[in-house]
């Protein structure tokens, strides 16, 4: 018979993979998922980089990334969330594999943007934000990747 503590730490653990989760595929619809269907758009909001400040090929790299996340990532990410707040096994999984993405790009993304400091058609400085949003969101999916395996 399970105790109330265990309980109470896994519902807690529920409610820390839940809510960043969610405000994560929030940000990724705002940030990622309309600029694949329009960048220009996405550079309007503020949430993409114009050529001018990244270049042709970085407009493309971005561009990718979102067009990826658009297909994939979002979908992926949703249905894990709501697969595991279901306790189903295909959520987990979903999970898992979308807090993988989550770790993955974040990292991509930011040493592209370092190494990128040193070309000439490469105007755009790395924002502050940068520094402590992108390795916070690979210190969470890392934590939950973690946490999945708790579960298992």
């Amino acid at each position: 018979m399970e105790t109330a503590q265990p309980k109470l730490k896994r519902q807690k653990s529920n409610l820390l993979l839940q809510i960043p989760g969610w405000i994560l595929v929030l940000y990724l619809i705002y940030s990622q998922a309309i600029p694949a269907i329009d960048y220009e758009l996405g550079v309007a909001m503020g949430t993409q980089e114009p050529a001018s400040e990244v270049s042709e090929v970085g407009v493309a790299f971005w561009r990718g990334f979102a067009i990826a996340d658009l297909v994939a990532y979002i979908p992926l990410f949703i249905v894990g969330l709501i697969g595991y707040y279901l306790q189903k096994t295909w959520g987990r999984i979903a999970l898992a594999a979308s807090l993988g993405i989550s770790i993955y790009w974040p990292i991509t993304c930011l040493t592209a943007v370092v190494i990128a400091q040193n070309s000439d058609a490469w105007t755009m400085s790395i924002p502050f934000i940068f520094w402590i949003v992108l390795p916070a969101i690979v210190l969470w999916s890392l934590w939950g990747l973690v946490e999945l395996t708790k579960d298992a």
